[in-house]
């Protein structure tokens, strides 16, 4: 039952701040979600250039270095601040991909090596299908944020299926193509990360996300 006791609402409001964004959040919680973004940003790209073979193979131990400390930990903890705060979406987003991340070190440092190799395409395929998936779902709900967000989970999503399409047939040309599709949704997570940091430095907003509106 609702209850209009304004002791009962000042207590559940005095640790609330808002954003300059209108999203309340608790008072000396900052916003998280650009370490959240940076660190997708930063891992993706490190690992499509690798894809992409615009850096050599025998360097892709360095990228699961970053997959554990920023783009997993870093990552989850962003996400995990996101709940904090109130923001489920996001809180969702970065945790899931803080887990992809750490799922990821873990296979191929852990688990691989307990996979026949001519099933270990195979393997990392079902995995990228299976976060492509999940992309999928988490792009529907995405509609009430901004345009750069929609396109960035549309492009993250495609890149997914066609990562784990590559993998699964051992086409090394496809992922190739899915390296350069990865390198397009790091500059967008990089782009969205900058914005929301920009827009914190300079309480206004300096990079356009074109907002979508809410009914």
């Amino acid at each position: 039952m609702a209850t209009t006791d304004p002791n009962v609402i000042d207590e559940a409001a005095r640790d609330q701040v808002v954003t300059p964004a209108g999203q309340p959040t608790l008072q000396g919680w900052g916003n998280s979600a650009p370490l959240g973004l940076a660190a997708f940003a930063v891992t993706t790209f490190m690992l499509s250039m690798i894809n992409a073979k615009l850096m050599p193979v025998a360097i892709t131990p360095v990228v699961f270095g970053v997959a554990l400390m920023y783009g997993g930990i870093a990552q989850l903890i962003a996400g995990i601040i996101q709940f904090r705060t109130g923001n489920t979406f996001t809180g969702v987003l970065f945790c899931t991909f803080g887990a992809f991340w750490l799922s990821l070190f873990a296979i191929v440092q852990f688990f691989l090596k307990d996979i026949p190799a001519v099933h270990a395409g195979h393997a990392l395929g079902l995995f990228l299908y299976a976060f492509g998936i999940f992309t999928v779902w988490i792009w529907l709900a995405s509609f009430r944020t901004n345009i750069v967000v929609v396109v960035a989970l549309a492009g993250l999503a495609a890149t997914l299926f066609v990562l784990g399409a590559g993998n699964y047939n051992g086409s090394g040309l496809t992922i190739e193509v899915g390296g350069y599709m990865g390198l397009v949704v790091a500059f967008l997570a990089a782009y969205l990360s900058c914005a929301e940091l920009c827009e914190f430095a300079y309480k206004r907003a300096v990079l356009p996300l074109f907002p979508l509106a809410r009914a």
